[in-house]
């Protein structure tokens, strides 16, 4: 009997730490979890530092993005933020979709100092993005301009013809739907298009001439479609300055910003509901050491949030000339 209540005693004895130990595991876990989410909610911008400067990245087409949109225009109203920085690299995109993101920067740097800083690329739409910030930096290889509008559509007539195909068409009028790109193109459409293309390039240019001081006559030498590299869009005044994110900071420093104030990066909200997930995955994967698995969750995560979006309407595209 005494041997069986010692094996009784010592099963209890196990139990209890079994459980104990069970639940102090789920304690660590939910621990982690919750600061491995408050890490991610301060590196995609969910929660931000007191006071900080912000930055938001535009890259890669410019279509609608209501997120980014959002994203900018948000911290116009966040007391926290000091200043903002905007990171372009960009080859643009539609005239619409530029706009709008200019729209909102010009937002932002109505109440505080903005600044647009070039990696790359800041071209047509990039550049419409560009000349909504206050102060534009560039590396001295960095691409700037391609002041133009573009609409494209491929015309496959002659394919049809041969392949012994007619598409026959029944309109209200003659230009609905027009141009089509299975049917002959009227000089009547070609007009109409190049009307609307006119207009968007009159508008690109007026608030290039109007952000960036240009006379007539710089206007006409910057607004032929081409692009320019570093020092010579310095030159031209469709920027401001070499560098990168220190010289932005200088500037910022120039509008009462101190460099000693942290960057703080704003992501617009991911398009699925699982982001916080990733985000939350990717830093518990950190946070072990499993940096390379926590890569490859952030790549994922940075996978979903890009748009699918169809480039409808008119282009503020540059796209490099083929060999």
């Amino acid at each position: 009997m005494p041997l069986e209540t010692d094996a009784v005693l010592d099963r209890r004895l196990l139990r209890r730490k079994v459980t104990f130990w069970r639940a102090l595991s789920v304690l660590a876990v939910i621990v982690g979890v919750t600061v491995a989410g408050i890490a991610s909610a301060q590196r995609f911008g969910w929660v931000a530092p007191l006071e900080h400067v912000a930055r938001v990245e535009v890259r890669g087409v410019i279509a609608q993005n209501a997120n980014l949109v959002r994203t900018i225009e948000a911290l116009g109203r966040n007391r926290n933020v000091r200043a903002v920085i905007v990171t372009i690299d960009s080859p643009g995109g539609t005239v619409a979709g530029s706009e709008a993101l200019y729209t909102a920067i010009r937002s932002v740097a109505a109440v505080k100092p903005t600044v647009a800083v070039v990696e790359g690329t800041a071209a047509s739409g990039g550049y419409i993005a560009a000349i909504g910030a206050d102060h534009i930096v560039t590396r001295e290889t960095s691409i700037a301009g391609s002041i133009g509008v573009v609409a494209q559509f491929p015309n496959v007539v002659r394919l049809l013809d041969t392949l012994g195909v007619r598409v026959e068409a029944i309109r209200s009028s003659p230009l609905k739907a027009m141009p089509s790109g299975v049917e002959p193109t009227s000089p009547e459409a070609i007009a109409a298009l190049r009307e609307i293309i006119t207009d968007s390039y009159d508008w690109f240019q007026r608030i290039v001439k109007e952000r960036r001081g240009l006379t007539d006559d710089q206007l006409r030498l910057v607004a032929d479609g081409r692009v320019f590299v570093g020092r010579r869009a310095r030159d031209l005044r469709l920027i401001d300055q070499i560098g990168g994110e220190r010289e932005a900071r200088a500037w910022l420093a120039t509008r009462g910003v101190p460099t000693s104030v942290r960057v703080q990066l704003h992501r617009p909200a991911a398009a699925t509901d699982l982001s916080w997930l990733r985000s939350v995955s990717g830093s518990l994967a950190e946070a072990v050491g499993l940096t390379e698995w926590a890569d490859r969750i952030r790549s994922s995560a940075l996978a979903v949030q890009i748009e699918r979006s169809s480039l409808d309407g008119l282009l503020a595209l540059w796209q490099p000339p083929t060999p």
